[in-house]
């Protein structure tokens, strides 16, 4: 199997509105290029269902992320959808430090914040095929009340604008496509 890196270790960044697959893409490349080494956010929010706390997320209590924040421990935070999202700072230098390739899937709010702090990183936007399938995909999850799924609608069209703000845009027709799509782009130069 190629490796991802040809050249020194670089971040990049995967980010776009909720409901537009993130995480499964990130999933399928856990499987398919093991590789790539995928940065876990600490986040308020509960854990859904199958979730697992280190795997998928660090589920931390509003006092924990506080605390996290105040002791410089997070690259990157934001506020979503009523809940603290951030990226752990430490793992994802010392995994820098080690050549390995970076993968963050983070909210279009981080997603700013990464480019500021590292205007080298690759930032690249998943947009949805439509903006009828985004929102079937997040009212089908039936993970969150229709409130906060309207939240979440609300702030999808706001990061849409965003798209230009990114290196390059994958739409997410398919899960395995988007993810080999973004492992081409991981070794581009």
């Amino acid at each position: 199997m190629q490796s991802v890196l040809s050249r020194p270790a670089r971040l990049t960044v995967l980010s776009g509105p909720a409901g537009v697959g993130k995480s499964s893409v990130v999933a399928y490349l856990r499987e398919a290029h093991p590789e790539i080494w995928h940065s876990v956010s600490a986040t308020t929010r509960p854990p859904r269902a199958g979730e697992v706390d280190g795997l998928d997320r660090f589920f931390v209590d509003g006092e924990e992320f506080g605390r996290m924040l105040r002791d410089g421990e997070l690259l990157e935070h934001a506020q979503y959808a009523g809940n603290w999202y951030g990226t752990p700072r430490r793992p994802l230098e010392d995994r820098l430090a080690a050549g390995d390739p970076v993968l963050l899937e983070i909210e279009v709010q981080g997603a700013r914040q990464v480019r500021q702090l590292s205007p080298d990183a690759l930032l690249v936007f998943l947009a949805p095929p439509s903006w009828e399938e985004l929102e079937r995909r997040l009212r089908g999850r039936g993970t969150e009340s229709a409130e906060v799924v309207q939240r979440r609608l609300d702030t999808a069209r706001i990061e849409l604008a965003a798209e230009d703000e990114f290196d390059a845009t994958i739409v997410n027709t398919s899960i395995e496509e988007a993810a080999e799509q973004l492992v081409r782009l991981m070794r581009a130069d």
